[in-house]
């Protein structure tokens, strides 16, 4: 039961880092706070993020090895949280470069 637990905050934590809601959108007639906030700064705080998620991963490891009450799905649960998060970053850090690069190619 905790396992499906992680697994729905993992999910939300994605969808935090890359600003999707589970929400259906609705029109507010105004800008949203995430609007509001430059992308740099949501750039920064998902990879903050990300660095947290490995940090916990590689404690949880390191807990499991040494044998300080860590257990194995504990580990693993926080070893594929990193993981997804990561593989995130970088779906999003190749869409960012092949923007620039379309950007880039285009002639005035």
């Amino acid at each position: 039961m905790t396992g499906l637990m992680e697994l729905k905050n993992v999910s939300g934590n994605l969808m935090n880092i890359s600003g999707i809601s589970a929400k259906p959108a609705q029109f507010s007639g105004g800008l949203s706070k995430a609007a509001d906030t430059p992308f740099g700064d949501l750039l920064t705080d998902a990879i903050g993020n990300v660095n947290q998620l490995e940090a916990q991963a590689r404690t949880a490891v390191d807990g499991l090895m040494a044998g300080k009450g860590v257990d194995v799905h504990d580990a693993m649960i926080a070893s594929e949280k990193a993981s997804m998060a990561f593989e995130m970053a970088m779906a999003v850090r190749n869409k960012a470069v092949q923007s620039y690069q379309s950007v880039m190619s285009m002639q005035f």
